[in-house]
């Protein structure tokens, strides 16, 4: 089905020219078609865009009102609806991403009723689905909006209110519905408001319990309608609540585990929230994999100088090639994708800033990935830390691993030691060689 308008007339086919281009409008090292790895680019780096920042954002901020200029703004109610579906796969399609991802009110808009909102979303949904016929961008995941309504102040899953509990469970049953109606190959769950302000007048036992409950009921609808997309939960440590339960990688295993629902979910990672957990991107990324848990990723950035969310599209191409790092020594993503969960600044505000933003972020990606890839095949990161701890490899130390050891044999070694050497972990030599690579690959 072709677009019925253009909403980005100033913008054509976004295509590889190479790193020598001057073209604002076409990519410098994304080259869909490149092997790396023994795979596409396009395979690797599933690239997704994210409904909500691209096509409902519109720059409001604490301090000021919207700033985006959107052509679609100008309809209203369904109307606008529609036009965002239309605008969107025109620019899934200049941008030739293979996915995108929506909450449930960013398609369509909720109704007086949850009646009314159904409604709403089966219209949307249908127009979509059409509009997917003849497009190659498929659904990387889809969730539901559990969040931005009043109604929401006390959390969904772990609300005090069992009516809200209720509502919300609703909206997973349809987000679940709508994902298989749509070929959905993951679905997520981000606890914006599942957490607490104060211990004072929070029952955490209870509300860790329903949290549980409701995502054991999750699983066994999906497993009822066959819905077979990956369950991922989304950590976020703060904001908007002052403490979530997804708090971190780590945080959201222990739960999992607690509640046995370690065999149905893996983790959605993003850069940003990683960034106000106090850990890095890849430190995320590598705690999920080391795990099996990794399963897709928000590609965005924060800004170290500013302690909320920004969400600002990837540019670090220090942090992009640690990240593939991972995702490499992961054997991919899977179901999972690179979704640029990231809006344009506030002072970008043209249409065609939407495609700078995206072409930046896939570009420094494909940076990423090929330096990544490179220090992958020459052993760089490998070869220092198997000579960083081979003394686990032989003697005491092999003995400890192979669990052949126990205290009073360790205390006899330890007594017949002199002089304990330690040997340099040379950071500041392996960050050098890898920021050489960086620059062999991007100057190729």
């Amino acid at each position: 089905m072709a677009t019925k308008t253009q909403y980005f007339q100033n913008v054509n086919q976004i295509k590889y020219e190479g790193p020598k281009s001057t073209n604002p409008f076409a990519f410098k090292y994304y080259n869909p078609e490149e092997v790396v790895a023994g795979k596409t680019m396009e395979e690797l780096l599933r690239f997704s865009v994210a409904y909500w920042h691209t096509f409902t954002m519109d720059g409001t901020d604490p301090f000021g009102i919207g700033t985006m200029l959107r052509p679609w703004d100008k309809f209203s109610g369904m109307d606008l609806a529609k036009a965002r579906v239309e605008a969107a796969f025109e620019l899934f399609e200049k941008l030739n991403v293979p996915f995108f991802c929506f909450h449930d009110v960013d398609i369509a808009p909720e109704g007086n009723t949850l009646s009314e909102t159904y409604k709403n979303l089966d219209e949307i949904v249908a127009m979509i689905k059409e509009y997917m016929a003849t497009s190659k961008t498929k659904l990387l995941w889809n969730t539901a909006n559990m969040f931005s309504h009043p109604r929401f102040v006390h959390g969904a899953a772990t609300s005090v209110n069992a009516d809200v509990f209720a509502y919300a469970a609703a909206k997973v049953k349809k987000g679940l519905e709508i994902g298989k109606e749509l070929g959905a190959e993951n679905y997520v769950f981000w606890g914006g408001r599942e957490g607490y302000e104060t211990l004072l007048n929070t029952d955490m036992k209870l509300e860790l319990d329903n949290l549980g409950r409701f995502f054991h009921l999750a699983v066994d609808y999906a497993k009822e309608i066959g819905f077979n997309g990956q369950f991922l939960i989304e950590p976020k440590p703060k904001e908007p609540t002052k403490h979530q339960y997804d708090f971190d990688v780590a945080t959201g295993m222990a739960f999992l585990q607690n509640y046995g629902l370690k065999d149905y979910f893996k983790f959605n990672i993003e850069a940003n929230h990683a960034t106000l957990a106090g850990h890095t991107f890849e430190h995320e990324l590598r705690t999920a994999r080391i795990n099996g848990m990794l399963g897709s990723v928000d590609a965005n950035q924060g800004d170290p100088l500013l302690g909320w969310d920004t969400d600002e599209f990837p540019t670090d191409l220090y942090s992009t090639t640690l990240a593939m790092y991972e995702i490499l020594q992961n054997g991919g993503l899977g179901k999972g994708g690179l979704n640029f969960d990231a809006k344009v600044r506030r002072g970008s505000f043209e249409p065609e800033d939407l495609f700078h933003a995206h072409i930046a972020g896939m570009d420094s990606f494909a940076v990423g990935l090929k330096v990544a890839q490179k220090l992958i095949e020459d052993r760089v990161i490998e070869d220092f830390v198997e000579e960083r701890y081979s003394s686990f490899t032989h003697g005491i130390g092999k003995d400890i691993v192979e669990g052949k050891t126990n205290l009073q044999q360790l205390e006899e070694y330890a007594l017949q030691l002199g002089e304990i050497k330690n040997r340099s972990g040379r950071t500041e030599r392996l960050k050098s060689i890898i920021n050489q690579y960086l620059l062999t690959v991007v100057s190729e």
